[in-house]
């Protein structure tokens, strides 16, 4: 603890966003460049003596918080990123992506703002980045065991990157023509530019990591010959199995699910393409889900030039704090936030002035209607209360030229014939890949790790259980591991 005044004499103050009118023009990260160095070590001063860090069970890498905070508010920056790096692989992409349970779970939090711990994180990720520290981590020698990793998200790429530094030969396979998996055509250039998990990926080649790309396993390889070339296999194939809204008028063109509209998005900053095919551009935007998928489409849109967007959300507006009653410090409140692209909305006037950050809270879709050529036009709805009964007399209907659909995810996609059918994998009561404690399934030699077992979760939690699988597949293959697993929440499966 550098200044055991600091969280009485220093406020909090958070890494600064450009200005809307200049951001919604480009696709670059919506906070203004190197303005977080200069304030960040005394923000880390804040850190208090808590002589229990909270923040430590509530994330789930158990990452070294207020170690690294110290070091910073010393300018530490080596020491810190070597605290940083000892729990979590990669942490310039949960510095940005992050809803950052750990400032939930900090003491401080009680009754004052929180540390910025996810600034002092990103923070201590660039800087190591700038000043040369993450260089390679090649094994010192190899261990003649071979390992495939089939999908290069969050949650495969910290398997692969561990199992290479133990010495194992790792191959990634992924389907689409690039590695990243929601990392490069899931999350907008806007809340992270793709340079970031370019040096990443340039850092496990140097490690001897092998990414293996256009290649769908179940298809252009089956899983039997996967599983005769590999002494073992990790599942990390995501839960992409989207959830779709049947109401009437469903069957009409316009209307898309979210996972359809960002990757093209997303490839037009690739510069694959030089306008989306599904573009909002000077069309009326409605999208149906009050998540952090349905806030990526609202910023997409923005960009894109919408002549209206309008998120909705089937939950009430949250309250502005904490209730205390029914989400006590220190767990993970439901609380009003205001994402950069509710910001830009609201800003923009692109929502009616009475929803000025262009949400509807308790909208249910009741119908679509469309033009004669078949298209959408339309969106039908109506309020509802709590348990999403109807409010009489709130129906109300919203012109839609596009519809994005952000519903959420049932688990991972399980086509007839494919990959889980062809391993003769069991499926838990949700629709996800079962496992044991040690992230086995029924098949010997095969793992599942990340959103496949766990359900659709945070980055925080795929890089965890990447690294608990990691460790667990080694110990199968050697009989022990000097792999460090997490040591954050008390309900994720655990190896030691």
């Amino acid at each position: 603890m550098a200044d055991p005044k600091g969280f009485l004499t220093t406020a909090r103050q958070e890494w600064p966003r450009r200005p809307v009118g200049d951001r919604v023009k480009d696709w670059d990260e919506v906070y203004v460049p190197g303005a977080l160095l200069p304030l960040i070590e005394r923000q880390a001063d804040r850190c208090m003596d808590c002589g229990i860090p909270f923040c430590h069970d509530a994330c789930p890498l158990g990452n070294l918080i207020p170690d690294w905070n110290e070091l910073v508010s010393r300018s530490d920056w080596r020491a810190a990123a070597d605290r940083l790096h000892a729990t979590n692989n990669f942490p310039e992409f949960t510095g940005r992506l992050c809803p950052a349970p750990c400032e939930a779970g900090c003491v401080l939090a009680i009754n004052q703002p929180a540390v910025t711990i996810k600034n002092v994180e990103v923070a201590i990720a660039d800087r190591s980045w700038q000043d040369g520290l993450n260089q390679a981590r090649p094994p010192d020698r190899h261990s003649g065991r071979t390992v495939a990793v089939v999908g290069s998200g969050p949650a495969g790429l910290a398997a692969a990157q561990q199992l290479t530094r133990a010495g194992h030969t790792v191959a990634v396979y992924e389907r689409e023509d690039r590695v990243g998996g929601l990392l490069r055509y899931g999350i907008p250039a806007f809340k992270m530019e793709k340079h970031h998990l370019e040096r990443r990926l340039a850092q496990m080649r140097d490690e001897g990591t092998v990414f293996r790309t256009s290649v769908a396993i179940g298809r252009d390889i089956g899983a039997a010959e996967l599983r005769a070339r590999y002494d073992a296999v990790v599942l990390a194939i995501g839960a992409t199995a989207w959830r779709d809204l049947d109401v009437p008028g469903r069957q009409l063109t316009g209307i898309q699910q979210a996972m359809e509209y960002l990757p093209l998005a997303n490839r037009v900053c690739e510069g694959d393409f030089g306008t989306s095919p599904l573009t909002a551009d000077g069309k009326h935007v409605v999208i149906i889900g009050g998540g952090d998928t349905g806030a990526d489409c609202l910023g997409t849109a923005v960009r894109e030039g919408a002549a209206s967007v309008t998120q909705l959300d089937i939950y009430e507006r949250p309250g502005d704090l904490r209730d205390e009653l029914a989400e006590p410090w220190p767990t993970y409140p439901k609380v009003y936030r205001l994402s950069g692209a509710h910001e830009e909305a609201g800003e923009l006037r692109t929502a009616p002035a009475a929803h000025a950050d262009a949400r509807l809270f308790a909208a249910s879709t009741l119908r679509f209607s469309g033009d004669a050529a078949g298209h959408v036009r339309s969106l039908r709805l109506t309020e509802v209360d709590a348990d999403r009964r109807p409010r009489p007399g709130t129906t109300r209907t919203l012109p839609a030229d596009l519809v994005l659909l952000a519903l959420g995810f049932s688990g991972p996609e399980r086509t007839p014939g494919g990959l889980v059918e062809q391993l003769g994998l069991d499926v838990d009561d949700r629709g996800a890949l079962a496992r044991d404690a040690d992230f086995t399934t029924n098949v010997p030699g095969v793992f599942v790790t990340g959103d496949a077992a766990r359900g659709a979760s945070l980055i925080v939690w795929a890089i965890a259980e990447g690294r608990s699988t990691a460790a667990a597949v080694d110990r199968w293959l050697t009989g022990t591991t000097r792999l460090a697993a997490p040591i954050g929440p008390y309900d994720r499966p655990m190896t030691v």
